[in-house]
C-alpha cells in the first residue's frame, strides 16, 4: 500500500480535482501597485469580475475598471482604520471552498458566498518601513493581518484557487487565464511562492521584534531571501546553486536604505563581462569586505583568490595601490578578483588588463576605465557604490549538520587607545602604520592567519593553515618567491611587520617571523605562554603590540 505521505501535492487530491480551473471572479488588494492596472484589465478583457478594496479599488476604477468592494460582498464596512476589512465569512469562505466537496458548495449557497477563484495580494511594506528608520507605532501599524490571511487561505486551496503575491507572476497567470485557466502545476507553483512571501514576511516582523526588544539570538529565528539569479552550478559542476539577497533587518546599521541590502555584490551593477558564478559571487563579496576594511584617505587595492587575500595595499593613488598589491603574489593574483576603495580610472584598468582577472568591483569607474575594460569582453566589472562598512553590527550565518551556527558580524576594530606595547622597544611611526594596516587585513585572512607587511602592503601572507608556525613561514617562502620573480636580491619581509589574528601559542611563530625579517609584531595576546613570546621579541630587538582582540576567520 502506498504511503499517502510519500506522495507529491495534488495527487492525493480528490479525482474530481480539476487540472484547468477557469477564473470568473478575483480579488484584487496590493501595496505595490505597480502594474496592477495593466493586470486587472487583461482580467477584465477576459470577463473576470473583480473585488477590490480602498487604494487598490480606487487606482483600479481611475484605470476605467468597474470594481465591486468588499464591503458590498461583506455587507460590513472597512473599519478600525481599515484593520478590519477582509476578515469576513463572505471573503473567506470564498477563497477556502473546496469545489470538489458538495457540502461547501452548499454552504457557499446557503451564505449566499460568491467563489473566488484568484487572489491577488501583496502585503504592507513592512520591510521598507522598518529599513527607512521608522518608530515603533508605525512599524506595527504596517504589519499586515488580513493580507496573509488571504494569502494562506488562497495557498492552502489551490486546488480550487490560484494565488498571486509577485506582480513578477501578472504576465505569465494573464497568458494561462486568457487561454482558459490556471492548470494544476501553475496553481501549486504560485502557492510555493505565497508560503514562502508569508514566511519571509513573518521572519521580517519577529526580527523585528527581537531587535526592539535587545534580542540579538532569539529562542527561534528564520532566514529568509529572494532570488536574484540562478546560477549556472555551485562550488563544483555537480552542484546546483542560486544567489540570493535578504535584509538584515536584526541590525540594519550600515545596509543600503533603499534597498535593505549591505553594498556589496547584492547592490552592485554588473557594467560587462560574463554571467558571474557562485565561487566569483563569493570571492568579490570577500574582496569588497575587505576594500570597506582599509578604506580610508588613501587608495586601496585587495586582490583575492579562493576567498583569502593574495594581495592588499594603500598608496598615493590607485595604481600605485595596485602595483603594490600585486606584487605580493603575482602567481596567485592571476584569474583572481580585484576590489577597489575609490573610483577605477583608465590607467589602473589599463594595468590590470594585463594580467588575466575574473572581476574587478569598485564603488564606480570612469569612461576611461569602462572602455579599456570592455576589450576583456569575459571580465566582469561591477560598480557597487558604496563601500560596506567594516563596523556595522549584523548577523552571520553558517550551516551545519541539522542546523546551522548564528552570530554577529566581526565588526571589531582595533581601538588605537587599548593597543598595548609590550617588548622594551616602542615601535617606529612607520611600524605602527603598518601593523594597524596588517591586522585589518589579517581580519580578513583564513585562519591561521599572518600577515607581513611593509609601507602598508602585504609582502606575505599565510593563510588557512593547521599551524601558525607554518603560516608565518609559508607567507615568508611566498614572498621570497616573489621577490625572485621580480629580481630582487632580498626578501620582501625584511624590514615588514607581521600580524597574527590569534595569539602565538609558543615563540615559534614568532621566532619564524623574525626569521624572515620582521622588526615588529602586532598579535592580540591571551595565551598562557606570552612571556616567553615576549622574551623572545625582546631578545631579537622586535618591537611587539597586544591588540586584546582575536580575528579567527574558518
Amino acid at each position: 500500500m502506498t504511503n499517502l505521505a510519500e506522495k507529491k501535492i495534488g495527487e492525493t487530491m480528490t479525482e474530481t480535482t480539476p487540472k484547468i480551473i477557469p477564473v470568473r471572479r478575483a480579488l484584487i488588494s496590493v501595496s505595490d501597485k505597480s502594474g496592477v492596472d495593466e493586470f486587472a484589465t487583461g482580467l477584465a478583457k477576459n470577463g473576470v469580475e473583480l473585488i477590490s478594496t480602498g487604494g487598490t479599488a480606487q487606482l483600479l476604477r481611475d484605470a476605467g475598471l468597474s470594481i465591486r468592494d468588499v464591503a458590498e460582498v461583506t455587507g460590513s464596512p472597512e473599519m478600525m482604520d481599515g484593520r478590519v476589512k477582509t476578515l469576513h465569512p463572505n471573503i473567506h469562505g470564498g477563497i477556502l471552498a473546496d469545489r470538489t466537496r458538495s457540502s461547501h458548495i452548499s454552504a457557499m449557497e446557503e451564505h449566499n458566498i460568491p467563489s473566488i477563484d484568484l487572489v491577488v495580494v501583496n502585503l504592507y511594506p513592512f520591510e521598507k518601513t522598518i529599513l527607512g528608520g521608522a518608530d515603533a507605532p508605525t512599524a506595527i501599524e504596517n504589519i499586515d493581518i488580513g493580507g496573509p490571511a488571504m494569502i494562506r487561505a488562497a495557498a492552502k486551496n489551490h486546488q480550487s484557487v490560484g494565488i498571486v503575491t509577485d506582480p513578477e507572476d501578472y504576465d505569465e497567470v494573464l497568458e494561462a487565464i486568457s487561454a482558459g485557466g490556471l492548470n494544476l502545476a501553475l496553481r501549486k507553483k504560485l502557492a510555493a511562492i505565497a508560503f514562502a512571501r508569508t514566511s519571509a514576511y513573518d521572519s521580517a516582523i519577529s526580527h523585528w521584534f527581537a531587535q526592539h526588544i535587545g534580542d540579538p539570538l532569539p529562542r527561534r529565528v528564520s532566514l529568509a531571501g529572494k532570488r536574484q539569479a540562478t546560477l549556472r552550478y555551485g562550488e563544483n559542476p555537480h552542484q546546483s546553486a542560486a544567489f540570493y539577497t535578504s535584509v538584515d533587518l536584526m541590525n540594519g546599521q550600515g545596509a543600503k536604505q533603499d534597498a535593505g541590502l549591505r553594498p556589496g555584490v547584492a547592490t552592485a551593477r554588473q557594467i560587462q563581462g560574463k554571467e558571474l558564478s557562485y565561487n566569483n559571487l563569493n570571492d568579490t563579496d570577500a574582496a569588497y569586505e575587505l576594500a570597506g576594511e582599509i578604506a580610508g584617505d588613501r587608495a586601496g587595492v585587495a586582490i583575492i583568490k579562493h576567498a583569502n587575500p593574495c594581495g592588499v595595499a594603500l598608496g598615493d593613488n590607485l595604481l600605485e595601490a595596485y602595483k603594490k598589491a600585486y606584487q605580493c603574489d603575482p602567481v596567485s593574483a592571476f584569474g583572481g578578483v580585484i576590489a577597489m576603495t575609490q573610483l577605477l580610472n583608465g590607467e589602473t584598468a589599463e594595468a590590470i588588463s594585463s594580467v588575466f582577472t575574473e572581476v574587478i568591483i569598485a564603488p564606480d569607474a570612469d569612461d576611461d576605465a569602462i572602455a579599456v575594460l570592455s576589450r576583456k569582453k569575459n571580465l566582469r566589472l561591477l560598480l557597487a557604490g558604496d563601500l560596506p562598512n567594516p563596523a556595522a553590527e549584523g548577523m552571520v550565518m553558517k550551516p551545519l549538520a541539522g542546523g546551522f551556527l548564528f552570530q554577529s558580524r566581526d565588526s571589531g576594530r582595533i581601538n588605537l587607545d587599548a593597543l598595548k606595547v609590550v617588548t622594551k622597544r616602542q615601535p617606529t611611526e612607520q611600524e605602527w602604520k603598518d601593523m594597524i594596516f596588517s591586522f585589518q587585513v589579517a581580519k580578513h585572512v583564513k585562519s591561521n592567519a599572518i600577515v607581513y607587511v611593509r609601507d602598508e602592503a602585504t609582502v606575505g601572507i599565510g593563510a588557512g593553515q593547521m599551524s601558525r608556525v607554518d603560516s608565518s613561514r609559508i607567507a615568508a617562502r611566498k614572498a621570497k618567491d616573489a621577490a625572485s620573480a621580480a629580481n630582487l636580491h632580498t626578501s620582501l619581509t625584511e624590514g615588514s611587520v607581521v600580524a597574527s589574528d590569534a595569539f602565538f601559542p609558543f615563540a615559534d611563530g614568532l621566532e619564524a617571523a623574525i626569521e624572515a625579517g620582521a622588526t615588529a609584531v602586532i598579535q592580540p595576546g591571551g595565551s598562557i605562554r606570552d612571556e616567553d613570546v615576549i622574551a623572545a621579541a625582546d631578545k631579537a630587538g622586535v618591537a611587539m603590540v597586544f591588540t586584546g582582540m582575536r580575528h579567527f576567520r574558518h
